[in-house]
Order: structure tokens, then C-alpha cells, then sequence
């Protein structure tokens, strides 16, 4: 295996896939609603993972989806154990991105910026 691709990231993709999975088909607590797994950080021992979230429900607050989330932690954890071939499956932690919703509010930015550009052409 090449040294830059280490066992922990490998680890933090494959709970990435199986979290989002797992969230959109078996967790049903209607705090959690529609969310996007956007990353997982998995500490070099793997007991610990930081698992990023977003949520696509613009009615939910970010409390109440972490909420959902550290509440259900227990169940997607033991889920995990059965879908992953670990010896010791990480403890969840969950965080909010809040990195998509920047990144629309930038992109709104630029938008209103280039139709002010139009509204005002420059004199040559």
C-alpha cells in the first residue's frame, strides 16, 4: 500500500459510505431527516471518528440534526460493527458542516454581483 493513502483514511471512507447509508435506509428519528455525510475523520489508533453532516432540510436546525444524530450514536455504531470487518469499531462523534451552506451563500454573493455588473454597463 503507498504511504500516502494510510489505513485510517481507508477506514474514514468506508464508515463515510456505510454512515450515509445506513442514515438514508435505517434510521428513522425525524430530527435526522435528510442530512449528507460530508466527511469522516478517524483518528491514527481508530477509536475515535469525527463524523461531518449537513443537513438538505432548510427547517431543520443544526441543534436538533446533532441531536438526532448522538442520540441515535449507539445504533449506527453497532450497525457499523456488522457492516465493517473491524476489530474495534470507532467512537461517533458528530459535527455540522457548515461548508455547503458557505458555499451557496458565496455563490449568492457572486450572482448578485454579476447582476449588478449588468444593471450598470461601463462606459468605453
Amino acid at each position: 500500500m503507498p504511504k500516502d493513502f494510510p489505513r485510517s483514511r481507508r477506514v474514514a471512507d468506508e464508515i463515510q459510505r456505510e454512515l450515509a447509508e445506513i442514515i438514508r435506509l435505517e434510521l428513522k428519528d425525524p430530527r435526522v431527516g435528510l442530512i449528507t455525510v460530508t466527511g469522516v475523520e478517524v483518528t491514527s489508533d481508530l477509536e475515535h471518528a469525527k463524523v461531518f453532516v449537513t443537513s438538505l432540510n432548510p427547517q431543520a436546525t443544526h441543534q436538533d440534526v446533532l441531536a438526532g444524530l448522538k442520540r441515535a450514536g449507539g445504533f449506527l455504531r453497532s450497525h457499523l460493527a456488522r457492516r465493517m470487518k473491524l476489530r474495534l469499531v470507532p467512537q461517533l462523534t458528530f459535527a455540522y458542516d457548515e461548508s455547503v451552506e458557505q458555499g451557496m451563500h458565496l455563490s449568492q454573493l457572486i450572482d448578485q454581483a454579476i447582476a449588478e455588473d449588468a444593471k450598470h454597463p461601463k462606459d468605453e
